[in-house]
């Protein structure tokens, strides 16, 4: 469930795949599934890395076994950023739509939109600071409105006939001449972002070898088949040879609107409130992630050893958990001192985080490789799950990573600085991780013998 809010499948369906429909039209289906296909084959390698690493570093662990521990190191302040970004796309993003919602619809008092991000700060602080499962019943109940509410839409945009039939309900395969491939396909993979967590729980679930791989799979293929299915409804109700010009003019609220044509008022009402749910389930899951890195980094020693206590009580990273709240609140004051509009906030958190995952993961799929051909001069294991997955899921996430490279500056809706300015941040990151671990070697050996091997 932590993996599903995530992927927040009501704010992708109503927010994101709009904009992946203006990029790739009656295609957007197919580029789903090429996208879960391609993450089903990263999988392969991630649980089999997970079964031979025991560590709860999660994408840390990976890229220290299999690259060496400055990479490592590297890879882990690419994650622990990356992720506080995508999570602070969460607070501007639910305080700019629910100011809307209360003015509008509610015809309530306009209240500042800071106000608003602050109040989701502290919710989700809250339940991140008590026990993982308190926050996997939220997540739970939170997934099954989402999920509900979504399959409702997807019934009725295929059941409803009219002129739509005329211009076809089918989709087709993207080709790599199609304008605005690259795009479509950042924007698709960002949608499955935080099956990470499946391993970064593993200290916090009873039995791990045989659940990791469970929930890792479940989650991607599920991810997957529910996003298909959604893009689907959407040429299905819209057109195959109308969907993409529907979302370029009106990308916010086609999901709104096509709900409230096929079902009705109450329903559309319905979508928005749990739109915000939505994104509090995201924006909680996004929180567990971020404080179980801080924790990891606090355990080996490279960050203040207070962030890696351990709640009596909860048994939760609770110093991590409210360190990555006052983060996001302090941002929060910072960007509303220098006036920085909600709706730019969120685009370039979102995308400047997205790619620092999207970069980790690419360097996740080079360690494995390289960690099991080591292996193999040894100890001989399967060759598809040990090199030809791992290698394909490199050279397919290269490509990704190029793309998002290429199209930095449109990834995060910013100018040329700003495109400039996070581009090197999120290399200098990296590079910053490898360099301070080489000075742990010199200087503090024992903290840099412990660089993602510590057991909790």
């Amino acid at each position: 469930m932590s993996v599903l809010a995530f992927a927040s499948p009501l704010a992708t369906v109503a927010g994101t795949m709009p904009v992946l429909l203006v990029f790739s039209g009656k295609a957007a289906p197919g580029i789903y599934i090429i996208m879960t296909v391609m993450l089903l084959i990263f999988s392969v390698g991630f649980v089999k890395m997970s079964r031979s690493i025991e560590n709860p570093g999660g994408f840390y662990s990976f890229v220290t076994a299999g690259l060496g521990k400055p990479a490592g190191l590297g890879g882990a302040f690419l994650a622990f950023v990356g992720y506080v970004c995508i999570g602070f796309f969460a607070p501007p993003f639910f305080a700019a739509t629910m100011q809307g919602f209360v003015a509008k619809t509610l015809h309530g008092p306009e209240v500042p939109w800071y106000w608003y991000a602050l109040a989701i700060i502290v919710v989700t602080t809250l339940l991140a600071y008590c026990r993982i499962d308190l926050s996997a019943k939220v997540l739970t109940v939170a997934m099954i409105l989402e999920v509900v509410i979504v399959l409702v839409f997807d019934v009725v945009s295929f059941s409803t006939s009219g002129d739509r039939v005329a211009h076809g309900i089918g989709f087709s395969m993207p080709w790599l001449t199609d304008a605005g491939l690259g795009l479509a396909l950042l924007f698709a993979i960002g949608n499955f972002f935080g099956f990470e967590a499946t391993v970064i729980f593993r200290d916090e679930v009873k039995n791990p070898d045989r659940t990791i791989p469970r929930a890792t799979y479940l989650a991607v293929a599920g991810i997957g088949v529910f996003y298909v299915v959604a893009a689907w409804g959407y040429v299905a109700f819209l057109g195959a040879d109308r969907a993409q010009r529907a979302a370029q003019t009106n990308t916010v609220g086609l999901f709104n609107n096509s709900a409230e044509q096929l079902v009705g008022t109450v329903f559309a009402d319905i979508v928005s409130v749990l739109l915000f749910t939505s994104v509090l389930a995201s924006m909680l899951s996004v929180q567990n992630i971020a404080a179980r890195y801080s924790f990891s980094l606090a355990k080996d020693g490279v960050l203040p050893k207070l962030l890696g206590r351990v709640h009596k009580r909860h048994s939760s990273p609770y110093i991590s958990a409210l360190t990555v709240g006052v983060i996001w609140a302090v941002a929060t004051i910072v960007f509303t001192v220098v006036r920085v509009r909600p709706d730019a906030l969120y685009a370039i958190a979102s995308g400047s985080g997205t790619f620092n995952v999207l970069l980790l993961m690419f360097l996740v799929c080079l360690a494995v490789l390289v960690y099991f051909l080591r292996r193999r001069r040894r100890n001989p294991e399967s060759l598809w799950n040990t090199v030809v997955a791992p290698a394909t899921s490199l050279v397919f996430l290269g490509v990704v990573t190029y793309l998002a490279i290429a199209n930095y500056s449109e990834l995060i809706g910013g100018s040329t600085r700003v495109t400039v300015i996070f581009m090197a941040f999120t290399f200098a990151l990296f590079i910053g991780g490898v360099l301070y671990a080489l000075y742990l070697r010199k200087k503090r050996p024992e903290i840099y013998a412990k660089l993602g091997r510590e057991r909790v």
